[in-house]
C-alpha cells in the first residue's frame, strides 16, 4: 500500500507530493496538465525502465521516492527472516545522461530488487499498461485465489504430488546415468571403496585415538608426575603430616583463644582434600601402564586413519561420505538392472497419484472457472459494457508442458458481443475495456486479491451518463478491499474520492510551464466538480456539484 510520493523534476513536475488515502483517490485535471507524469513517477518506483527524456529541462536529475506499507521483503537480500512484510523506503534517481540509481530504506539496491519488492503490490491499469491482467500466467493465480478452500486443497495436493514425481524422474535418471558410468569412474570408485575398507574407520574413532596416544606416549611421564605428587602429599614429612602438626598446635593452644580453634578446624577440612587427592594420585600412578607393543599398533592406525584424511579428508566426515557415493556408485552398476526397476516402479507410482491429484485440481477449477466468470460479467453488467462477457478458459496441457501451477492453461478471454469469437483480453479488447474489466475482476476479487493498490487511467474513456454513475459506484465497492487511485475526467468519478488531488498547468520561472499537484480541501472541491460538470463554475453546476458531493457522502 502506498503511504506517500514524492516526485522531483519530472517531465513538468518540478516539485510534487501524493498522499493517497487507504480507499479511494481521484486525480482530476485539465487535458494535458501532467497527470500522466505521475503515472511515469509511480512506474519508476515498479522498476519500469529509465528514460532520460523525463528529466526536467534544465535540471540534472529526476527523483521519484515512496514509502509503501505491507511490502514482500522475501526477494531483497537484507529480508527480515522474522517478519516478510514491512514498511518500506524506495527511491529512484534518473540522471540527464540515462543513468539510474535505486535505494531502498537507504541502501544501495538494483532496478531488479526494486521490482521485486514494488511491482507485486500494484496493479497499473491504464491505456497500455494492465499489468497483472496481460499477464496469462496470473490468470491461474486469480481464479485460484476467489475459489478459495476447494481449489486451494486440491492445488496443494497436486503440488505435492508434482513435486514428488519431479523427484522420482530424478532419481530414475541418475540410476541410468550411474548405470551408464564409463568404466574408468567405475574403476576410481572400486578402488575409493577398496582402499577405504581396508581402513574401516568408524566415526568419532579419530578423536579417540588422538586423545588416546596423547596419553599412551607420555605414560612415563604421566606416572612419574602423579608418583611425585603422592609422595609430596602422603609421603614421609610430607603435605598431609605437616599440616596434620599444625592442626596439633593450634588445638593445644586453642583453650587460651577459641580463634585458634576456629583455625584448626580449617586446616582439618583441607586435610580431607589432601587425603583424598594423595588416595587418587596413587590410584592414577598404579593404572598407569607402557605397552610399547599396543602403542606401535594405535600408531600405526593413526597413521592409516591420517593417510585416508589426506587422499580424502580433511576431516573423518568426508572420508565418510566419499566412501559412500563410491559404494553407490558400484551399487548402482552391480545392481543397475535391479535399481533400475525400482526407480521405475517409484515413478510409476508417483505418476499415478499426479495424475489422480491433476484431476481433481481440473475437476475443482472447471467448477470455479464459469462461477467466477458469471460474476466478473455481472460487474461488467453494472459497468453497461454492451453485453461483453469474460470468458475463463481452461485448456488441458500434455504431461510434459504441466507445470506447479497445474495441468491446464487458464486464460481470460473477450468477447465484445453475443454470438462474437472470444478473444485474448490483448488482441481484442480496447485499454479502456480492458480496464474495466480488470476494475470488474477486481471487484470481484475482493480481499483475495494480493494486490494492495490498484491504479486506474482512462477507465473512463467513452463513459457517460448512467454508466459513469455506475463505474462510480463499481469504483468505490472496489475501495473497500483496496488502496485505489484514479485518473478521472467523471465528475460522478471524482465525487466519490475520500482524497481529491487536482493537477493543473502553470507558468513556471523563465515562462516554463510547470505542473502542480495540490489537494483540495473539502471547501474547494465544488469547484473543480463544476468545472468537470460544465467547463465553468457557474451557480448552476456550483449547485448541482454540491448536490452531488452531499449524495456521494451519504
Amino acid at each position: 500500500m502506498i503511504d506517500e510520493i514524492q516526485v522531483e523534476n519530472l517531465a513538468l513536475i518540478r516539485e510534487a507530493a501524493l498522499v493517497p488515502a487507504r480507499g479511494l483517490t481521484v486525480l482530476t485535471g485539465e487535458t494535458g496538465a501532467g497527470k500522466t507524469a505521475l503515472l511515469s513517477a509511480l512506474k519508476l518506483l515498479m522498476g519500469a525502465r529509465a528514460d532520460k527524456d523525463a528529466v526536467r529541462d534544465g535540471e540534472e536529475a529526476l527523483v521519484v521516492s515512496g514509502r509503501f506499507y505491507g511490502v514482500a521483503l522475501d526477494g531483497l537480500e537484507d529480508a527480515d527472516a522474522e517478519a516478510d512484510l514491512r514498511e518500506l523506503v524506495a527511491t529512484r534517481r534518473v540522471t540527464a545522461d540515462g543513468r539510474s540509481r535505486v535505494s531502498l530504506d537507504g541502501r544501495m539496491a538494483s532496478v531488479g530488487e526494486l521490482a521485486r519488492a514494488v511491482a507485486p503490490t500494484i496493479d497499473l491499469c491504464g491505456q497500455h499498461e494492465h499489468q497483472q491482467l496481460m499477464k496469462t500466467s496470473q490468470h491461474v493465480r486469480m481464479l485460484d485465489a476467489w475459489a478459495g478452500g476447494a481449489v486451494a486443497e486440491a492445488r496443494a495436493a497436486y503440488e505435492e504430488a508434482f513435486t514428488a514425481a519431479g523427484a522420482a524422474a530424478a532419481e530414475l535418471a541418475r540410476v541410468r546415468e550411474a548405470g551408464e558410468a564409463s568404466s574408468a569412474r567405475l574403476d576410481e570408485a572400486r578402488f575409493v571403496l577398496q582402499r577405504i575398507d581396508a581402513v574401516d574407520p568408524r566415526e568419532g574413532e579419530y578423536d579417540e585415538l588422538l586423545e588416546e596416544l596423547g596419553r599412551v606416549e607420555h605414560a612415563e611421564a604421566l606416572a612419574v608426575a602423579a608418583s611425585a605428587a603422592h609422595e609430596a602429599l602422603a609421603g614421609e614429612e610430607g603435605a598431609i603430616d605437616a599440616l596434620g602438626g599444625a592442626v596439633s598446635a593450634l588445638d593445644s593452644a586453642a583453650r587460651y583463644d577459641a580463634k585458634l580453634g576456629e583455625f584448626a578446624d580449617a586446616l582439618r577440612e583441607a586435610g580431607y582434600v589432601l587425603e583424598d587427592m594423595a588416595r587418587e594420585t596413587r590410584d592414577y600412578r598404579e593404572g598407569v601402564e607402557f605397552d610399547p607393543e599396543a602403542l606401535a599398533q594405535q600408531q600405526e592406525r593413526m597413521a592409516s586413519l591420517q593417510g585416508l584424511l589426506r587422499t580424502y579428508g580433511p576431516r573423518m566426515e568426508e572420508v565418510l561420505a566419499r566412501r559412500a557415493e563410491a559404494a553407490d556408485l558400484v551399487s548402482l552398476v552391480d545392481d543397475a538392472a535391479e535399481r533400475e526397476c525400482a526407480a521405475r516402479q517409484e515413478l510409476d507410482r508417483a505418476e499415478a497419484a499426479l495424475a489422480r491429484a491433476a484431476a481433481a485440481l481440473a475437476e475443482a477449477r472447471a467448477e470455479a472457472a464459469p462461477r467466477f466468470a458469471a460474476a466478473v460479467c455481472a460487474q461488467m453488467g453494472r459497468l453497461e459494457m454492451g453485453g461483453a462477457e469474460l470468458v475463463c478458459d481452461l485448456a488441458p496441457l500434455e504431461r510434459e508442458q504441466w507445470t506447479k501451477a497445474g495441468p491446464q492453461a487458464v486464460e481470460f478471454l473477450f468477447r465484445p458481443g453475443a454470438g462474437m469469437q472470444a478473444r485474448p483480453l490483448a488482441r481484442i479488447a480496447s485499454g479502456g475495456e480492458v480496464s474495466r474489466v480488470m476494475l470488474a475482476v477486481k471487484v470481484v476479487l475482493g480481499e483475495a486479491d494480493e494486490v494492495d493498490t490498484l491504479v486506474f487511467d482512462e477507465v473512463d474513456a467513452g463513459v457517460g451518463g448512467s454508466t459513469a454513475v455506475a463505474l462510480a459506484d463499481v469504483l468505490a465497492d472496489l475501495a473497500r478491499t483496496h488502496q485505489v487511485i484514479v485518473v478521472t475526467h467523471l465528475a460522478q468519478v471524482a465525487v466519490r474520492g475520500e482524497v481529491h488531488y487536482v493537477v493543473r498547468k502553470t507558468a513556471g520561472e523563465h515562462t516554463m510551464p510547470e505542473t502542480d499537484l495540490r489537494r483540495l480541501p473539502d471547501g474547494e472541491r465544488p469547484a473543480e466538480i463544476a468545472r468537470m460538470l460544465s467547463g465553468d463554475a457557474t451557480e448552476t453546476s456550483l449547485a448541482h456539484a454540491r448536490e452531488m458531493l452531499e449524495r456521494a457522502a451519504e
